[in-house]
């Protein structure tokens, strides 16, 4: 079975940027650049690990997402806490 190791590089940069704070973000940038090497590779992916990628890439987004949300949610409660 040929695997492609970029498709579950990004699935686990994914999940990761889902659950760890702060370094989420740079976990779902890196996600989405392995994801997009994958998809657009050579173009011999088999269909699972083409699966793989597109569900790296969309944990990717969403860890992205959290992760931005939670830095300006954090950001705006200190400007709130000290009235900058």
């Amino acid at each position: 079975m040929n695997k492609n190791n970029n498709a579950i590089t990004s699935l686990v940069l994914g999940i990761l940027s889902i659950v760890i704070p702060i370094i989420g973000l740079i976990l779902g940038i890196f996600g989405i650049i392995y994801a997009n090497n994958s998809l657009n590779g050579t173009g011999n992916i088999n269909e699972e690990n083409k699966k793989y990628a597109v569900a790296g890439k969309v944990c990717s987004i969403v860890g992205i997402c959290i992760q931005s949300v939670s830095i300006i949610l954090v950001v705006s409660g200190f400007m709130l806490f000290f009235q900058i």
